[in-house]
């Protein structure tokens, strides 16, 4: 019996599941800093060494995999590696050693490298260019709502158990979600609403020079990537900083991370998306120039909320700040996708999710090394709080290449459209 269905809506909801559960059991780390430096005796600099092991086998393996992608059956991938990093991730929890603790992160890389990047390039290809924005920010929501599993479910967890029992709950969801995308979800047509697409696939040098030789690409992978390497090392210290600053329990202090992280970036992934497909068919520059001004008005707000004294102020700015913080990341995957030939997308997703890969691990390296640094003379709660605020001001550089993105996007489009794609 037939149970794959040629479903756009059921697509996207299955897969919006498996990243938004790639999203907390890469993330589910955050809550456990605390627990983690005194279970193995470490610094923020070593602690934050767990997101940096991530991303470091994904770096080439997410590029051979989206290779694979192009030519072969994506869902496969996809459902392959959704059971295989939640199986790496249960194996976190069984760990017995810091260096134990680490290649099961390295696990959890490794699958993520095998069943993310074929994602984004399955939805480019069920819903067509002018409705992506809205689709791939459905997409996105995997952030904001991992966040909130991964910081309330996981704080709340580790506080009722122990960090170990955290990481084998986490790990149960992907598995369930692996089997339901191999029986459920059909393999779309490639490029059925991209007109002249060939079925030609494009080498990697094309890619590469489509993502990095577009002025307004190249601006948005640059203002991305800045915006990730922040973001990756704000919400990793956030949890820390409550229990610190404040003396919150984990559970208390996770439940503040993932509601200030998750309900509030929700909302701005939705709505840019949304105004971008609104906005952007007839002015194309809408599709950055939305999450650049998001970006010029989120990180300077962040910088002055981290630093308040008062726990109310504090969430209530940080709220705030993180509805603009986080509009960027649908709307730029949407538009990198519609610059992309139909059989470059999955390549062009793992590409960047390289580049994220390695913001998500120098992110916290860099909040962790420069807290180290202020806090003989702040102390460990102030000297965290002024390094999450002078990491928010770089916000600012994000979105200044948002606004050059904006000046060239037209052109560019233009130009693929004449190009075939």
């Amino acid at each position: 019996m037939k149970t794959r269905r040629d479903a756009p809506w059921l697509a996207l909801t299955i897969l919006a599941g498996i990243a938004t559960v790639g999203f907390v059991d890469r993330i589910v780390v955050n809550v456990l800093v605390e627990p983690l430096k005194a279970e193995f005796g470490l610094s923020d600099t070593q602690v934050s060494l767990l997101g940096f092991a991530y991303a470091a086998v994904n770096i080439v393996l997410a590029i051979v995999i989206a290779r694979l992608a192009e030519r072969f059956r994506r869902l496969t991938l996809i459902s392959a590696g959704t059971m295989l990093w939640s199986l790496a991730t249960a194996a976190c929890g069984w760990a017995g050693t810091w260096t134990q603790l680490l290649l099961a992160r390295v696990g959890v890389g490794v699958g993520e490298a095998i069943g993310l990047p074929g994602n984004q390039s399955v939805i480019a290809d069920y819903f067509p260019a002018n409705r992506r924005g809205l689709a791939i920010s459905v997409l996105l929501l995997a952030p904001p709502v991992g966040a909130f599993i991964g910081f309330v479910g996981g704080g709340a967890i580790a506080q009722s158990y122990d960090w170990r029992f955290t990481f084998l709950m986490a790990a149960i969801p992907g598995a369930v979600l692996a089997v339901l995308a191999w029986l459920f979800i059909e393999e779309p047509t490639r490029g059925r609403h991209d007109a002249g697409a060939s079925d030609e696939v494009p080498s990697l040098g094309r890619v590469v020079t489509r993502l990095f030789g577009l002025p307004s690409a190249r601006n948005l992978v640059i203002g991305s990537t800045i915006a990730a390497t922040l973001g990756f090392g704000i919400n990793y210290f956030f949890t820390s900083l409550m229990m610190r600053q404040f003396a919150l329990g984990i559970g208390e202090a996770g439940l503040y991370a993932g509601v200030t992280a998750s309900l509030p970036a929700a909302i701005s992934v939705v709505l840019s998306g949304w105004l971008g497909d609104r906005f952007g068919e007839k002015h194309p520059a809408a599709y950055a120039l939305v999450p650049g001004v998001c970006l010029l008005i989120g990180g300077p707000l962040y910088a002055f909320a981290i630093t308040r004294g008062d726990l109310t102020v504090l969430l209530t700015l940080v709220s705030i700040s993180t509805v603009f913080m986080f509009g960027y990341l649908g709307i730029t995957f949407a538009t990198l996708q519609n610059l992309m030939h139909p059989r470059m997308r999955a390549t062009a997703s793992a590409l960047l999710g390289v580049v994220y890969g390695l913001a998500g691990g120098a992110g916290p390296l860099v909040i962790g090394f420069v807290s180290d640094s202020l806090s003989p003379r702040y102390g460990p709660a102030q000297g965290l709080a002024y390094a999450m605020a002078i990491s928010a001001l770089a916000y600012l550089w994000a979105g200044a290449h948002y606004m050059l993105a904006a000046r060239r996007l037209a052109a560019d489009q233009a130009k693929v459209r004449a190009e075939g794609g």
